[in-house]
């Protein structure tokens, strides 16, 4: 089964990439005792050596001879990028959820095998190393996931492409679990350093504001009226593509205070009023998402946003100046700039005021190269989530960009006017400013018209944006609207969370899955093979194991190995429906109440997911998962038959371990809300069988592996717009006798007799107000489709076959098949390899 290939791929690659590293080695001067480095990095860089080392000097030893090995292939790819000058894109995005770096640039460097040698000489764990690594506080979701996978692909297949986002000090928050209730505290994870990032003094932009921040208490306000500018520094983190060919950059802004100390006030004896305005203005990006639920937090986050899109624009503009001599026409042909949702579509009219004000340029051809530059991708269908900023946070800040954005407005209502005369509804839908309640931006309309690609990120969801969100602008503008299905990539998600899974496929098929993913079809017929489902098997269970293992260790719980492990892990939202499971698992609980002798193989349920600080009804959710856990454990009925955890802080590092673990993917949102989720992806290349609904890129998943290897359930989109008029979820309750069996038993307060009435709101949701998301409409769905799953799992061979033939089918969802679409329908680049 070629087991003498590497992980690398062929065993021609393989050597490649041991030459590539001596020579980095050589020119540390380490290439004749290439153990040395250990010493080296503790002494040098922490003054301590080996043996009194303690963890965290040796992960920083350790990162910064990853670093150096990088270091002179990262100034290699620029300085090849200089002499080719080929286009380049530019990815803009508030997020970008990179998890740890270490072990994945040790991978992407083809390293693992000198760093293990060197720790097995010093008596070092790599694993208790790895550990000492926080997960960047850059992102919370997927969104900022999958601008990390992205930049990642962008490496591997040698664009020339750069990532820009802010240094956020604080992560969105660390979360803990207090009597089942969701505990939000800082996430300070730079706090002891970062040995990736790399400042970069000599790159800082001034971005003018025509009012003033100032810090009354602990809150931030604006004080208009009185001009002032911030300062955006930078910091750059290396992109390590695997082979490290390439080393892009992810360039990250930080706010500081043009002035930097007030020694007048100080020596006045005003110590704090010396200081005090440079900690106002550096407070802009201390923190990842402000609370949004103030007038104060919602003024920072715009003005978050604006400082991205002004110092982002400043550095591209200057390096197209330097590099092409700032002939504007050319800009679209030499720079490509993707807005990564709305939040940075502030863009629009900034790049606008920079060739109007500063290259002088007249409207029309101002507007026909912001248009050619620019690109959006929407990532939601949720009408509430779409970014709409009061006018007033405009006219305080940056009046200029409002005055354009009204000029915009005036000319697209003018050719609406045009096309469709009298259609004084569709002008009122297709303005950029939102009347009522209140006077704001919207936001997506302006990232539309703005830009010449507008593209959902699932086939479903760019179709829904087609025929609902923005119908109105695809009828105006159909050459702009475009899909481009979503993917993660598999050097972190596969070859680094799962080994052993990926050594065998790698040993089966041979290793060029790792940079081409569609090779795994190749599993395809070992499905039927009776030696390679044993393996598989095998790789399964050791996962699982490991993950068990790590959970004591960390937590003190344990579960059961050998019991179906179904996951649903990701932000805690209505439509994704966590509650939707829940009742399920209250309704098999309330089969085991009426018959303690069912036969049923043990299963373990994982939840992890945050829910943001002011969503007091997902933080219910939580507590209601938690307390389900607890009567679950505590009642001999269900005790080792069922179990629940909820797993809390859920970062990029949880989800490495639990995914492989997984036997069962959780994909249950209401259909037509979810855009289209990676997760999904991450636990099909896995081996882990869906369970959901009709939604996202669910069904392509499904499309892919094919519908007899998932298990789909539910209303479909269209049924769930149809249904909204007449729905009535009462009906359920009274017709469907185990529906309000387990409704009854949570509202008797059987699972929370210590705090009655707690989930009132939830009983409220669910009938009183109608169901929104439509959870008991697809319960009795949900629970026949469960029923199927217990069934198959029953069945180890039929259940291997479908875990393989998922595993066959994932190629389609790699983020480097994603990016190559990008690469040429959207930005017009070609690889530019640095030889």
């Amino acid at each position: 089964m070629g087991a003498e290939r590497s992980e690398s791929g062929t065993p021609d690659r393989a050597t490649a990439l041991e030459a590539a590293l001596q020579r980095r080695l050589h020119r540390l001067g380490l290439a004749s005792d290439d153990d040395a480095w250990t010493d080296r990095y503790l002494v040098c860089e922490n003054f301590v050596d080996s043996q009194t080392a303690r963890a965290r000097q040796r992960f920083e030893a350790i990162s910064r001879f990853i670093r150096d090995l990088i270091a002179h292939r990262w100034v290699k790819t620029r300085i090849a990028r200089e002499h080719a000058n080929p286009k380049r894109v530019y990815y803009l995005s508030m997020e970008f959820l990179l998890g740890r770096t270490l072990n994945n640039n040790i991978i992407n460097l083809a390293a693992d095998s000198l760093v293990r040698r060197a720790l097995e000489r010093e008596g070092w764990d790599l694993s208790e190393i790895l550990e000492q690594e926080p997960d960047a506080g850059l992102g919370n979701g997927g969104l900022g996931r999958l601008a990390a996978c992205f930049i990642e692909s962008l490496a591997t297949l040698e664009y020339s492409g750069m990532g820009y986002g802010l240094q956020y000090e604080y992560g969105i928050f660390r979360q803990s679990i207090s009597n089942g209730y969701q505990v939000e505290e800082p996430d300070n994870w730079l706090r002891r350093g970062d040995p990736w990032q790399i400042a970069r003094p000599g790159r800082e932009f001034r971005v003018p504001l025509e009012a003033s921040l100032e810090l009354r208490g602990s809150t931030l306000h604006i004080v208009p009226n009185r001009p002032s500018t911030l300062i955006g520094v930078a910091f750059d983190r290396p992109v390590v593509g695997y082979g490290a060919r390439c080393v892009n950059t992810l360039r990250l802004w930080s706010a500081i205070a043009p002035k930097t100390f007030d020694f007048a006030e100080f020596s006045h004896g005003d110590f704090v009023g010396a200081v005090i305005g440079n900690v106002a203005a550096e407070s802009l990006t201390r923190v990842l998402y402000p609370d949004d639920s103030t007038l104060a937090g919602r003024a920072l986050r715009f003005l978050q946003e604006y400082f991205l899109v002004s110092c982002s624009l400043q550095d591209i503009v200057a390096r197209f100046q330097r590099c092409d001599g700032g002939a504007w026409r050319a800009l679209p042909d030499r720079v490509a700039i993707q807005m990564n949702d709305t939040h940075p579509a502030l863009a629009v009219a900034e790049l606008m005021r920079v060739l109007l004000d500063e290259a002088h340029l007249g409207w029309d051809e101002a507007w026909d190269i912001t248009v050619r530059t620019l690109a959006y991708t929407n990532h939601t269908l949720l009408p509430e989530a779409l970014e709409r900023w009061p006018v007033e946070f405009f006219e305080l800040l940056i009046p200029r960009n409002l005055e354009i954005i009204y000029e915009i407005n005036r000319r697209v209502l003018n050719e609406v006017s045009a096309r469709y005369p009298g259609d004084d509804d569709r002008r009122r839908r297709m303005s950029l400013i939102e009347e009522v309640p209140a006077r704001s931006v919207r936001m997506a309309h302006l990232a539309v018209v703005g830009s010449h690609s507008t593209n959902g990120v699932s086939e479903i969801h760019s179709g829904l944006l087609r025929s609902s969100l923005l119908k109105d602008f695809v009828e105006m503008f159909p050459e702009r609207f475009n899909n481009k299905t979503n993917g993660v990539t598999p050097r972190r998600w596969l070859l680094m969370a799962n080994p052993p899974f990926a050594r065998l496929i790698t040993e089966a098929i041979g290793g060029d899955w790792v940079t081409s993913l569609n090779r795994l079809e190749a599993l395809a017929p070992l499905a039927d093979d009776a030696v390679f489902r044993e393996r598989y098997t095998q790789a399964k269970r050791e996962a699982k194991v490991r993950f068990v293992d790590w959970l004591v260790r960390t937590s003190g719980r344990a579960v059961d190995p050998d019991s179906m492990f179904d996951a649903q892990i990701k932000r805690i939202h209505e439509y994704k429906r966590q509650l939707l499971n829940v009742l399920h698992i209250v309704i098999l609980y309330g089969r085991l109440r009426r018959d303690p002798a069912l036969g049923a193989a043990p299963r373990t349920f994982f939840f992890a997911g945050k829910a943001a600080p002011a969503y007091r009804f997902a933080k219910l959710i939580i507590k209601l998962i938690n307390n389900v856990a607890r009567t679950l454990d505590e009642d001999a009925v269900s005790r080792g038959r069922l179990k629940v955890l909820f797993l809390p802080d859920y970062n990029v590092s949880l989800a490495e371990r639990l995914i492989p673990a997984s036997d069962v993917s959780e994909q249950i949102s209401t259909a037509g809300y979810e855009a289209s989720g990676t997760s999904n992806m991450k636990f099909m290349m896995n081996g882990a069988l869906t369970v959901g609904t009709r939604d996202g890129a669910t069904i392509e998943i499904a499309r892919e592996a094919g519908e007899g290897n998932a298990f789909l359930f539910g209303l479909s989109a269209e049924e769930v717009a149809a249904s909204r008029d007449w729905y009535d979820p009462w009906w359920h309750y009274h017709n469907e006798p185990e529906t309000r069996e387990a409704l009854d038993l949570i509202f008797s307060d059987h699972f929370n007799r210590d705090e009655p009435g707690v989930f009132g709101p939830i009983r409220d949701a669910l009938l009183t107000a109608g169901d929104h998301y439509m959870h008991l409409a697809d319960l009795s769905s949900y629970a026949r489709v469960q029923a199927r799953v217990a069934e198959t799992y029953a069945d180890p061979g039929a259940w291997t076959r479908k875990s393989i033939l998922n595993v066959a089918a994932s190629g389609r969802f790699s983020s480097d098949r994603t990016i190559a679409e990008y690469a040429a329908d959207i930005w017009n680049i070609r690889p530019c390899p640095v030889r």
